[in-house]
């Protein structure tokens, strides 16, 4: 049992500075004390703090429609969100991770639509007849991503020549791998945004999911902003740390909020396990991407 112990350690605790940088405790490994919204405190509000003013929240009504886009030889079914006025506003492309698109998940373009945006929401597996929760990874899907930006692009309700993609789970890496390979990050994606998003191929193996991200990662020039519940499980939370490392040392644009006391899918989990850490959590994170898509879209 004492050998178990220390292979494990030596496993999981000498990850060169980011040890430091992160604050792991040494008892438990995947436990820190300083996360890393906190190491420059860039959060921090003086108008708050000061003078006890709290930022007025954006809210539209919405309205949905169904639609679709071509990819290839394939109809890609897609939702439309918007609001209601019929007036121009910033776009987004939001993709579904492994779970799809469901009544749970439909929420979150939903919410962000509310916030003042038009957000495309491509149905991937029902295009390619793929099961909900799939294991395998199909590559083709990134282009089918990748073909949803350009035709967002096109909608007339949509402001400016430049899109974001917000994402979660799975579709972090489809919007990675659309942005890199496919090269929308050139000239159509203003920035990227993705709640615990897998930063590795699903397809790669076990020790690849553990230990490695994507190499696309290194490619991301975008400004980058990343959610994570202080629960993740283990294999996704240290490939997204490991990126968020990566990008700061190369002076990218990228932010990483790390909320306590939640764990992954906060953003939808249903009401008979809701907790209240996950509506706090669930709400500042789309206060903060909306804020986040403004900055980088306003002037595109």
């Amino acid at each position: 049992m004492w050998r178990f112990v220390l292979v494990f350690s030596l496993l999981t605790f000498p990850v060169s500075a980011t040890a430091e940088t992160w604050g792991y405790t040494y008892d438990k490994p995947w436990t820190r004390y300083l996360y890393p919204q906190d190491e420059k405190k860039w959060w921090w509000d003086d108008a708050w703090w000061d003078e006890g003013k709290l930022e007025v929240p954006v809210n539209h009504e919405v309205i949905m429609e169904k639609i679709s886009y071509q990819s290839g030889d394939t109809e890609v079914p897609a939702y439309l969100f918007r609001p209601k006025d019929g007036k121009k506003y910033p776009g987004v492309l939001f993709q579904h991770g492994r779970r799809g698109l469901d009544e749970l998940t439909l929420l979150h373009p939903k919410r962000l639509a509310a916030r003042g945006f038009v957000v495309l929401a491509p149905d991937l597996w029902f295009a390619r007849f793929i099961d909900k929760y799939p294991i395998e990874h199909d590559y083709v899907v990134e282009e089918d991503a990748a073909r949803g930006i350009e035709f967002l692009l096109t909608i007339p309700y949509v402001k400016g020549k430049k899109i974001c993609t917000v994402s979660h789970t799975r579709g972090g890496y489809i919007t990675l791998k659309a942005l890199v390979t496919y090269k929308k990050q050139e000239k159509e994606v203003a920035c990227w945004v993705s709640y615990y998003p897998h930063m590795q191929d699903p397809n790669a193996a076990e020790p690849m999911q553990l230990y490695k991200y994507a190499p696309e990662a290194e490619d991301l020039k975008v400004p980058v902003l990343m959610f994570l519940g202080e629960f993740e499980q283990f294999n996704r939370l240290r490939p997204i740390m490991y990126v968020y490392d990566t990008l700061k040392q190369k002076g990218r644009d990228v932010k990483l909020i790390v909320y306590p006391g939640v764990g992954r899918a906060f953003d939808f989990r249903p009401p008979h396990v809701r907790t209240f850490a996950d509506d706090l959590a669930a709400k500042d994170a789309m206060q903060r991407t909306a804020k986040f898509l403004r900055k980088h879209l306003e002037k595109k």
